[in-house]
């Protein structure tokens, strides 16, 4: 039973910090030790699928948008880089070769966050 509990906790603490979670006190001076108050705000973490083009070239990753045809910078926090390159060059055979895919992740500014992807189609492929 104890084991249990300590797995309880655990799972618990990695959902809580997993999540982008914010505390926030209002320690104003006019309010009362009793009138303080404790706002939990859960921000939405923006994480959008988008479905366009990865391309690949001299050690750029960039990625264009098929809706709005936008390009943005790619980021893969979450892999290993070498890994990366290899995979698109086995893929694709060559640099500068748009891969159609979809790339879940998040957008900030001109550079796209990728947390996963997805290959969706292969230009050249008859096989």
């Amino acid at each position: 039973m104890k084991d249990f509990r300590f797995q309880i906790l655990v799972f618990c603490s990695v959902l809580f910090f997993s999540c982008s979670v914010q505390l926030k006190t209002s320690t104003e001076a006019e309010k009362t030790p009793q009138e303080s108050e404790i706002q939990i705000i859960a921000e939405h973490s923006n994480e959008n699928i988008y479905t366009g083009w990865w391309v690949y070239g001299e050690g750029q990753h960039i990625f264009k948008d098929e809706a709005t045809l936008e390009e943005f910078d790619l980021v893969f926090p979450n892999e290993n880089m070498e890994e990366l390159v290899a995979l698109y060059l086995s893929v694709c055979e060559m640099e500068y070769f748009p891969m159609e895919c979809n790339m879940i992740g998040h957008l900030q500014n001109d550079t796209l966050e990728v947390t996963d992807f997805e290959i969706t189609y292969i230009q050249g492929c008859g096989e």
